[in-house]
C-alpha cells in the first residue's frame, strides 16, 4: 500500500496544479499555510519573484455565490473600494476543482496583499471604513431575491437540543456552558430574528470584520468577499457598527464616527431599535450552532473538530448582548 501524501508533498503537488490551472508559468513553487477562516484555507502561493493567495475552499463550493462575488468585488473597485483580484482560471472561471487521487479541491486565486491587520480604535480607519459600507450598499443596489436564511433565520428548540445532546455525549467541557446560552441568550436574541422586508435590498459583502481588512502600503484593502449576497443595507450596517465599535464594549465615539463617514459618503441605513441588528443575532446563533455540531461531526478531519470547539466557546462568551445595541441605537438617535 502506498504511504499517504505529507503535508509537503500535498502543498508541492498542490502548488504545481495551481500554476497550471492559472498558467502563471513555470516554478519552482512553494505553497505556505497561512490562516484558516471558517469557509477556507488559506496558503501563499510564490514562484518567479510574485505572490498569489489560494482559498482552498474545505465546505465545498456553489459556483453561482462566487459570480456574485466577482461582479460585486468588480462594481465596487469602479468606486474605488480596495480588494484583492479575483484572478480567472485559464478557462476563465473564478473558481477551480483541482484534482487529486485522494480527492479534490475547490480553490480560488486572488492578489496576494501584504498589511497589517486593521485597528478599528484607529479614527482614520473608522473613517475609511464607514465611507466603504456607503459605497458598497451604492454598488450593490437593487439586489433580486430575498437574503439566504443564514442572515434571516435562527435555529429553533429543536435544532438546539439536538446539538446540545451531541455535545453532551460527546463528553466536551463545555456542554453546560452551551446548556446555559440556549436557555438565556439564545431566545432573546431569537426574538428579534425575522425575515426582511421586500424591496430595498443591495448585494453586499456581508462579512464586515476588522478581521477582513489589511492595511497596506496604499490605506486599507478589503478582504473576504465569499459571503457577497443580497441583504437589507440597515441589518449589515447595523451588524457592521456593532463589530466595529467594540462589540458589546460599546464605544460611543467610535460609533459616531463610522455612523457619520457612513452618512457623509451617502449611507441611507437607520437604526430604528433591536430589529435593525436581526442579521447580528441570526450569524450569532447560527454559527454558534454549526460550529458545535463540527466540533462532534465524526465525518471531518480532527482538525476541523478542534476548530469547531474553539470557535464555539469564543463566540458562546462573546454572543452580542441587547444592552450593547440598545446603547448603540440611543447614542445614533436615529441616525444612520
Amino acid at each position: 500500500m502506498a504511504e499517504p501524501a505529507r503535508p509537503e508533498d500535498t502543498a508541492g503537488i498542490m502548488a504545481e496544479a495551481m500554476a497550471e490551472t492559472y498558467s502563471l508559468g513555470t516554478g519552482p513553487w512553494t505553497m505556505t499555510p497561512v490562516t484558516r477562516g471558517a469557509l477556507g484555507q488559506i496558503w501563499k502561493l510564490s514562484g518567479g519573484g510574485r505572490s498569489w493567495a489560494v482559498k482552498e475552499l474545505l465546505l465545498g463550493c456553489d459556483e453561482a455565490q462566487v459570480a456574485r462575488e466577482a461582479a460585486l468585488r468588480d462594481s465596487a473597485a469602479e468606486l474605488g473600494i480596495a480588494s484583492p483580484r479575483l484572478h480567472p482560471d485559464r478557462h476563465g472561471a473564478h473558481v477551480s476543482r483541482l484534482g487529486f487521487p485522494s480527492g479534490g479541491s475547490w480553490v480560488k486565486l486572488y492578489d496576494w496583499i501584504d498589511g497589517a491587520r486593521a485597528d478599528a480604535c484607529d479614527p482614520h480607519v473608522l473613517d475609511w471604513f464607514g465611507r466603504t459600507t456607503a459605497l458598497l450598499h451604492r454598488a450593490g443596489e437593487g439586489a433580486a431575491g430575498p437574503p439566504g436564511d443564514w442572515y434571516e433565520r435562527c435555529p429553533d428548540d429543536a435544532d438546539w437540543e439536538d446539538v446540545l445532546k451531541k455535545v453532551r455525549d460527546a463528553g466536551l467541557p463545555w456542554s453546560d456552558e452551551l446548556d446555559r446560552f440556549i436557555a438565556t441568550s439564545a431566545p432573546r436574541l431569537a426574538h428579534w430574528v425575522t425575515p426582511s422586508p421586500p424591496g430595498g435590498l443591495a448585494t453586499s459583502h456581508l462579512d464586515l470584520q476588522p478581521q477582513n481588512v489589511l492595511v497596506g502600503r496604499d490605506g486599507p484593502v478589503l478582504l473576504d468577499w465569499d459571503n457577497a449576497g443580497p441583504v437589507a443595507p440597515e441589518r449589515e450596517f447595523a451588524r457592521a457598527l456593532h463589530v466595529w465599535s467594540g462589540g458589546n464594549d460599546v464605544g460611543i465615539a467610535a460609533a459616531r464616527r463610522l455612523a457619520r463617514a457612513y452618512r457623509e459618503a451617502g449611507g441611507q441605513a437607520v437604526l430604528t431599535g433591536p430589529e435593525s441588528f436581526s442579521m447580528l443575532f441570526a450569524t450569532a446563533l447560527n454559527y454558534i450552532r454549526v460550529q458545535a455540531e463540527t466540533a462532534v461531526d465524526p465525518t471531518v478531519t480532527a482538525a476541523q473538530r478542534e476548530f469547531g470547539g474553539r470557535q464555539a466557546v469564543t463566540c458562546l462568551r462573546t454572543a452580542p448582548d441587547l444592552t450593547a445595541v440598545t446603547q448603540l441605537v440611543a447614542a445614533l438617535d436615529g441616525r444612520p
